[in-house]
Order: C-alpha cells, then sequence, then structure tokens
C-alpha cells in the first residue's frame, strides 16, 4: 500500500493513498476519524475500488481551519493536475469541508452527509459545536457564495426530520446552484453510519447523477443494516409506541441478543412495560432474555408517586406506576424495605442484593454469595418519615419518566423516598 504524507500542520495531516483511479477522491475525517498514523477516512471502502485518495484528517476539533487549506494547497496543487475528475467526500464537520472547499479543489462533485454550515453561535442556533468556535481560527467560516462552483455537482444526505442538521442544510441549500439532497428521516446525526457501504459509496462517486437510482440503493443498504432500524427505533419509539406492538404482532422477528445496545433496549422495554402487557413471546421476539421472579408487595414510593423496582430487562433499577407493575409483574421486582439495610428484592423466595460498578452497571447477587471486586451495594438508609438509596456517597434520584440516576447530595425531593 502506497502511503505518504504530503502535508501536515497544527490541525490537519494530508496523507496520499495511491491507486489506479482515472478520479481523486479527497476524504475529509470527522470529529471521530481524526488523525491517527497513516488513516485515511473511509480508507477500506476506497481501497476496495482502487481509488487514488488524498485524505484530509484533521488533528483537532477545529473545522479545517482556512490558513490550513490554503498552506496544504501548495502541496496537493500537483496531484490535481494530474486528473480530471476530482470528487469530494465526509461526513459533518468532514462534509462542511467538502462544501466549503468545493470550489478551491476543483471537484467535480462533492459528497456530504450532515455537513454544517458553521460552527459560530453568532450565524447559527445549533450549539453542539460552539464550545469549538475560536474567532481566531473561524473568522468567516460560514459557507460562502464565493466557496461553491457551478461547475460542481453537490450531494447532500441528512435527515429532515433532525432540526440541528435541518440549519444548516437550509443555509448551504441557498446557495448551490446544482444540488441533489437525499433525505434520509429518522436517523438523527448518524446518517452516515447508517448507509456505511462500500458500493454505495462507489455509485455516489462515479454513477450518473439519477434520483431513483440513488434511493434504490440507499434503500437496499437500509434494509440489510442493522444500526439503521436501531436508530430509527431510538428515534421514534417514545413518540409513536404503538408501532413497536404492531410490529411484534405482524413479524415473526427472532433478534439476537446484542441486537439492541443496553439503553435502547432500556427505552423499548420500559415503553412496552408502561403501555401494554409485556409477553414472553414478545421479549423472544427482540432477543431479550430473563429469569422469571415472584412478585412482592412492599413498595418504596417516589416523588412522581411512582414506585421503585428491579427490572430484570433492563437490569436497572427504575420506578413504574402500579399499573404498569401489575401488568407486567414478572419482571418488574419491588424493592424489599423495613430498614436501613442493603438494598434487596426477592425471586423465587431466594434473597438477591443490588449492586453497582462505577460504570454504572448493575447486577443481582445471591444474599450469601461474595461481590466481586468491582461491585459495590446499594445501601438503603432510613431517615425519619423517609429513605434514601445511595451508592458510595451519591443518592439515586427518579425522573417523571421513571429513570434513575445517582447524583451528589445534598437530598432533593427526588431522592427521598417513602414507604407504602
Amino acid at each position: 500500500m502506497d502511503k505518504q504524507i504530503i502535508f501536515e500542520d497544527d490541525h490537519i495531516r494530508v496523507i496520499f493513498l495511491k491507486g489506479h483511479s482515472e478520479e481523486l477522491i479527497f476524504s475529509f475525517g470527522d470529529l471521530i476519524t481524526r488523525a491517527k498514523g497513516l488513516s485515511i477516512n473511509a480508507e477500506k471502502s476506497l481501497l476496495k475500488y482502487d481509488y487514488n485518495v488524498i485524505g484530509v484528517m484533521p488533528k483537532e476539533k477545529s473545522w479545517f481551519p482556512t490558513e490550513s487549506m490554503h498552506q496544504m494547497m501548495h502541496a496537493v496543487q500537483p496531484y490535481l493536475a494530474q486528473f480530471k475528475t476530482i470528487v469530494g467526500y465526509g461526513g459533518s464537520m468532514g462534509g462542511y469541508a467538502v462544501i466549503k472547499y468545493s470550489k478551491l479543489l476543483q471537484m467535480s462533485r462533492a459528497i456530504a452527509f450532515v455537513p454544517q454550515y458553521s460552527i459560530n453561535p453568532q450565524q447559527v442556533e445549533d450549539r453542539r459545536y460552539a464550545e469549538f468556535f475560536d474567532i481566531n481560527l473561524h473568522r468567516d467560516m460560514d459557507i460562502s457564495a464565493q466557496d461553491i462552483s457551478a461547475e460542481t455537482d453537490y450531494i447532500i444526505v441528512y435527515d429532515p426530520y433532525y432540526n440541528e442538521d435541518k440549519e444548516h442544510y437550509l443555509k448551504i441549500k441557498e446557495m448551490l446552484p446544482r444540488l441533489m439532497t437525499f433525505n434520509l428521516p429518522f436517523t438523527g446525526h448518524d446518517a452516515l453510519s447508517v448507509l456505511a457501504s462500500s458500493s454505495l459509496l462507489n455509485d455516489f462517486i462515479r454513477h450518473k447523477l439519477d434520483q431513483d437510482y440513488f434511493y434504490a440503493q440507499i434503500r437496499q443498504v437500509k434494509k440489510n443494516s442493522k444500526f439503521y432500524y436501531r436508530q430509527v427505533i431510538s428515534q421514534l419509539m417514545s413518540r409513536h409506541s404503538k408501532a413497536l406492538g404492531r410490529i411484534l404482532k405482524n413479524n415473526d422477528l427472532q433478534l439476537d441478543t446484542q441486537y439492541f445496545d443496553p439503553a435502547l433496549k432500556q427505552l423499548i422495554t420500559r415503553i412496552m412495560l408502561n403501555r401494554r402487557q409485556v409477553t414472553e413471546q414478545d421479549l423472544q421476539k427482540l432477543g431479550i432474555k430473563v429469569n422469571l421472579p415472584q412478585e412482592s408487595n412492599l413498595k418504596l414510593q417516589d416523588h412522581f408517586e411512582s414506585f421503585l423496582i428491579f427490572n430484570l430487562i433492563s437490569s436497572k433499577v427504575e420506578s413504574y406506576t402500579q399499573e404498569a407493575i401489575d401488568l407486567n409483574d414478572k419482571y418488574l421486582i419491588p424493592l424489599l424495605a423495613k430498614a436501613s439495610c442493603l438494598v434487596k428484592v426477592e425471586i423465587n423466595r431466594e434473597r438477591y442484593i443490588v449492586a453497582m460498578n462505577d460504570r454504572g452497571v448493575m447486577k443481582l447477587v445471591k444474599e450469601n454469595d461474595a461481590l466481586s471486586t468491582d461491585l459495590s451495594p446499594l445501601v438503603l438508609k432510613k431517615h425519619d418519615g423517609y429513605y434514601v438509596i445511595s451508592y458510595k456517597g451519591k443518592n439515586l434520584s427518579t425522573d417523571e419518566y421513571g429513570v434513575c440516576t445517582f447524583i451528589d447530595p445534598p437530598l432533593t425531593d427526588v431522592t427521598r423516598f417513602i414507604l407504602v
């Protein structure tokens, strides 16, 4: 593999990867794919089709400062002169660079996933990246008409329902005379991850601009992308929870146990347990395994009049309404509470200590078993008229949605529980 650094300063590292294509690809990194050795953004996909590539990799979260990019031009000009077709590719911060420097780099096609117009808080309402704005580096950093070439075909992929990215898109759209937009609803800022595909990237670079063709290819990639379905579920589930019931009823799903990450698994099960009775068949379809418990009548009530339980599906202490607990009593186990003691639950007439590690992972440990060195038990403290649950000096709090977190003192209403 023939690779070499052709330019480097405090903000960017520029790497040439020699291939045998007629095209030269400028591949820009993002906040995640920053400079590391000789690595290039989307390297595996570009290598597969033997492209000549110049990888522009950021060293810092600095949005490819104009001064660095213009200094880079002395190094890349000899390469530009060798190719008639120059294509830019990148996502987010890299997508910004693709459009911002499309004219400077003489691009015939510019492919940008969820690009920014600017990170200047005076220019945009989006505050996700405001902390990285440096007036000394980013003066006049916004994409302007003078950055745009009338000879360049622009492709933008984004989620029209994700307001933060939509703001940038609408500002950029006004300046692009030749733009083809592809909507990827309910994927948030992760469009590039959803459409991670060597063949699709190759099409974006080489295929004639045919919107119907590209949408067909996008649909095919989405169909085979677990990440896409996870993103859609996480974006939609809290607003359209009935859809999950229809999916489970109408589809013979048999997902593996690793399909959903713990956070998404917790979201799905919370919605299911709150709004409908959960069956073992539902859980099997979603790849969720659980040991069945027995019910208990002891209940600690929080500030929102819900009750503290241990959720055997998510393996978390949470709070639920009594109605949800009654519907799903196999999985929602009330915490035992009488006096100051370790937090415990009872399952199949056997008592378990609720323990946790510093990463927030909770486990049930049989009452007489030894704790592993990384686990510490949750402690129930009885005060005058209320209880507190603690972990290493932090106190358990609940919110109106039943999600529990550990926060620093002092005690407040959300960290006090009463025994009903």
